[in-house]
């Protein structure tokens, strides 16, 4: 099988059929909500989905040049972030007829913006240890706990909440998950600061919260295999590299107010009638460090010439194995344990442009700054605004290793379920939950 790099493919397909939409349908006088209206309920702002869940049906990397697509076109890209790339997937897979046009409508177009409720301070790598119980009383579940690096929770329209529901069944057994209300009273979100200087966590904690029976998804204390449909994909993103798309900033749902604003303010229009050819001949995805070593005059160490080949043989190997698993789709087959694979491999890429990136400014490294007058200053310094990016990126890489599942973690995974060797021994899984050990 010969593959090309996506940008210098011949458009054909979806792409040209979203290209031919984005000429009939992009306005960029239209508000952030009338446009991703249009984009969500033609299926472009998460064409991942299925057809009959305001999707197209696409695999990953044709769902990944539709957002370059409609990135370079100018247009403001689909509402970005776990509404599309966890919730919708997760309830198009689990969730009933009337809950995928309540959600998953919500979602794609925006006007719900979408947290994560798993991780807890005694359950974060070990996550079916949550102990955030939901009781039940009539048609509602009455909800008390924390939860902790909740991304964007003070943002949030919605959570993805797992909680206990049934104490006397062994952990992985009695956990449910729900599609829960941000904005009601016993609910309080504080924002968590961390190093990078950016707040993209918070810890919640809930005070006889409450949540409807009508948005449990999935069956009652099946919890579990609903969540590992929603790590699957968060996984799956991460080892793929992530998402493309036109967005600049703008957010879904209605805390951050984004949706009454003028949909063309949040884009950056690249020129689509001037750009240059493609010359066959793709960029490395190590070229900004590349450039940066050239700056420092660090692009003939034989160290750091290693490194660089070495991180563009791991973007290459992703993008490679993203090829690969969707042929293998194609022809009916999988690869098992592709998503942990690929979030490992991910994660030692980011490790490597950590290091890479430090060796490469020096003592330049130990300067940062997390306001923008400070950035500002620093970019009259050597490595300018890259070099910003550079530290900016080592300091936010310690998370993409833990998030999401640890290493560790997905490790087990692949031992256990891909290679099928044994569990490691003393193993709980059979012990109802109130029995269990707790942390002294």
């Amino acid at each position: 099988m010969t593959i090309t790099d996506p940008d210098v493919r011949t458009e054909a397909g979806p792409i040209a059929e979203l290209t031919a939409w984005l000429e009939e349908n992009w306005d960029p006088d239209l508000t952030v909500g009338e446009w991703w209206e249009r984009l969500g309920l033609a299926g472009w702002a998460a064409p991942m989905l299925p057809a009959d869940s305001y999707g197209r049906g696409l695999n990953r990397s044709d769902a990944m040049r539709v957002g370059a697509t409609i990135a370079k076109f100018g247009a403001l890209g689909p509402p970005a972030g776990m509404g599309i790339g966890l919730v919708s997937p997760t309830i198009a897979t689990h969730g009933t007829r009337e809950q995928i046009d309540l959600y998953i409508r919500e979602a794609v177009t925006g006007k719900k913006g979408w947290c994560q409720l798993f991780s807890e301070p005694g359950a974060g790598s070990d996550l079916a240890g949550l102990s955030t119980k939901a009781v039940k009383h009539d048609d509602t579940w009455i909800v008390n706990g924390q939860k902790v690096w909740t991304s964007g929770g003070q943002y949030a329209d919605l959570g993805m909440l797992l909680a206990r529901t049934d104490p006397d069944a062994p952990k992985h057994q009695g956990i449910s998950w729900f599609a829960f209300d941000m904005h009601q009273p016993g609910v309080d979100v504080r924002p968590l600061r961390e190093m990078t200087g950016s707040a993209v966590f918070c810890e919640v904690f809930f005070t006889d919260a409450q949540v409807s029976d009508a948005a449990l998804i999935g069956e009652l204390n099946n919890g579990w295999k609903v969540a590992n449909t929603t790590l699957l994909h968060e996984r799956s993103g991460m080892g793929a590299g992530g998402q493309s798309g036109g967005m600049v900033g703008a957010r879904a749902g209605t805390v951050a107010g984004h949706l009454d604003k003028r949909a063309g303010d949040f884009t950056q229009r690249a020129p689509r009638r001037s750009a240059p050819k493609p010359t066959g001949k793709p960029a490395s995805p190590a070229q900004l460090l590349i450039d940066l070593a050239k700056k420092f005059g660090r692009n003939d160490d034989p160290v750091i010439r290693q490194d660089l080949a070495k991180l563009h043989i791991f973007r290459e190997l992703s993008r490679l194995t993203t090829e690969r698993h969707k042929a293998t789709r194609a022809s009916g087959g999988d690869i098992p344990g592709v998503a942990n694979f690929g979030k490992l491999h991910m994660a030692d890429a980011i490790r490597l442009t950590r290091d890479l990136g430090m060796q490469i400014l020096g003592p330049r490294g130990l300067l940062h700054s997390h306001d923008a007058d400070g950035r500002a200053l620093l970019e009259s310094e050597p490595g300018g605004a890259v070099a910003n990016a550079v530290t900016a990126q080592a300091l936010g890489a310690q998370a993409l290793p833990i998030y999401g599942g640890t290493d560790q973690i997905q490790m087990n995974i692949i031992g256990e379920r891909v290679l099928g060797l044994p569990k490691d021994p003393g193993d709980l899984a059979n012990v109802p939950f109130k029995d269990l050990p707790r942390n002294g």
